[in-house]
Formats: structure tokens, sequence, C-alpha cells
């Protein structure tokens, strides 16, 4: 299992009992300074903890089976291409979660827009985006206390 975008491992440790002891979690962040809190704050029990950019992964194709990401999505330069990165690390038939603890108004209101139809978080466009990267979406749930959407790698 990938944690992409770890930043500072919170969701490591359910990641670790989501897998179970014969499972492996890799944690994956651009940024220094997160990886050495995760470490700092005791997560590298839970992943390996790699730094690194999860648009180019240093992995082998099909090599997944879960795909975690919270909050990664709005931070991707091109979420398309680095949704198909993660579509190429992971396995026919693997899954992806999309996460974040705060739904797409309530986001919006915090940062004091309007919310449009074109955001890259909207069900239209993220399921769009999914199915070029070559991900089926099963299910997008924004609501005001989260955002989650599940996908299949096709």
């Amino acid at each position: 299992m990938l944690d992409a975008g770890c930043g500072t491992g919170r969701a490591l440790p359910v990641l670790r009992a989501a897998v179970g002891p014969g499972g492996t979690v890799l944690g994956v962040d651009l940024t220094a300074a997160m990886l050495t809190e995760a470490r700092r704050l005791g997560r590298d029990d839970a992943a390996v903890l790699v730094r690194g950019d999860v648009t180019r992964l240093p992995l082998p194709d099909g090599v997944l089976d879960v795909v975690f990401a919270s909050g990664l999505v709005s931070h991707l330069p091109d979420p398309a291409a680095g949704l198909a990165e993660l579509a190429r690390v992971t396995r026919a038939g693997g899954r992806l979660a999309l996460f974040s603890p705060v739904g797409r108004a309530a986001l919006a209101r915090r940062h004091g827009r309007e919310l449009t139809d074109d955001d890259v978080r909207s069900e239209p466009v993220v399921r769009a985006t999914l199915q070029r990267a070559g991900w089926r979406c099963t299910g997008v749930d924004d609501a005001a206390d989260r955002w989650l959407v599940l996908a299949v790698r096709s």
C-alpha cells in the first residue's frame, strides 16, 4: 500500500493495521521536513518512508495493491498525469482512495471562493480525470466533513 504525499504520516498507523503483518506500507512525500516529522513522531515504525515525487515514483509498474492519497489531488500540477502515475504503479484491479477531511463546499468557503463545476474535485471532473488516467471511479462522497473518491485500476 502506498500513502502518496504522506506528509507527517498521520494515516500510516491506520494503513499499517489495514494491510496486516504480511503487508508493506510505503509513505512517499516530496518534502524532507514532513518525513523528518513523521520519523520524530515514530510513524516510520508503520511504513517505509521515501522522499520522492508522486508524479515520478521510483517503483516498477503494477507493484501496488492500494494507493491512498489525502489532500493530494489539489496539489498536483497536472492531476491527470499524477493520477496516471499512480495507475502505472498499481496492478490491474488495485484500488485508489482519494481523501480530504473537508468537503468541497466547506473548503471553498474557508478560502473565500465560490464553488465551481470546473474544480478538480467536482464529481464530473474527478470522474473524467480518473478515467483518462486509467482508473474506474466507483464512488464519490462529497460531504461537509469529508471528500472521498474510490476507484479501481482499469
